[in-house]
């Protein structure tokens, strides 16, 4: 039996990138995806593309920012779905900026969109998955994953917003761990230099990029799918002693 047969997972930021391979990987697998974004053409695209697979994929437009949309999403995954296995905390992003000329507004969206998300959906859709669990007396796999990243472990240049949101995911993550034992397991994954849509322009500078794979001990930049089998691992039962954790997927990075 493939490892998500019969298991529904919500994936935030699923319309691209990290989010959309994960949501590939547990759709191949036999899993029901629900794909979260703030984009209903990204969503729609992407559940096309995945619409031959084993799994079901769904879309639910929602800003995970926002407390009503939390409010809709939680409506709609009761809707859809008798019971949630799986959250995926995929939602994020930042617009660069040196400390000293950064505006108030840019940090705000920065703690937003990477941190305020994770704590709002975890917080609805964590208190969904609790409730079921303890209404059927279930010690069932349940699993949500965190995505951070290897600047919630070290200083990012013009990026120390989002190095600050991301190491509070990963904290949040330890204290997420702790309250929702022993019914849902609460893990992190924190990848390295991705290419994905929203790295698209700083790759296309070759300075950059070989600056990159010069600090990367693989000597090369990390594709999506290689963070979506971290994350698919964590999030699934073979995982299923592990909780609290961070699973850092950097290429080496963190070690030169």
């Amino acid at each position: 039996m493939a490892r998500f047969t019969g298991r529904t997972a919500v994936v935030t930021g699923g319309g691209s990138g990290i989010g959309a391979m994960t949501a590939r990987r547990i759709a191949s697998e036999g899993g029901t995806v629900i794909l979260v974004g703030r984009t209903e053409e990204k969503l729609k695209r992407t559940a096309n593309e995945l619409k031959d697979l084993e799994g079901t994929v769904l879309t639910c437009v929602a800003d995970v920012t926002k407390q009503a949309d939390i409010e809709s999403l939680t409506s709609f995954v009761k809707e859809k779905t008798d019971s949630l296995h799986i959250l995926i905390n995929n939602a994020g992003g930042s617009q660069g900026s040196p400390i000293l000329e950064m505006s108030e507004e840019n940090w705000d969206h920065a703690q937003s969109v990477n941190l305020k998300s994770v704590f709002l959906v975890s917080k609805a859709l964590g208190k969904l998955m609790l409730d079921t669990a303890k209404e059927n007396n279930s010690l069932e796999d349940l699993s949500i994953v965190n995505v951070a990243s290897l600047s919630g472990h070290k200083a990012g240049a013009q990026i120390p917003h989002y190095s600050a949101a991301k190491a509070a995911v990963i904290n949040f993550t330890r204290a997420l761990a702790v309250e929702l034992s022993p019914y849902i397991r609460v893990n992190s994954v924190s990848p390295g230099f991705v290419e994905t849509p929203l790295t698209e322009a700083g790759l296309k500078n070759e300075r950059f990029e070989a600056s990159i794979k010069r600090n990367t001990v693989l000597n090369r930049v990390g594709q999506p799918d290689e963070i979506a089998n971290v994350i698919a691992f964590a999030a699934s039962t073979e995982a299923s002693y592990m909780t609290g954790s961070d699973l850092l997927v950097d290429g080496g990075w963190l070690i030169v």
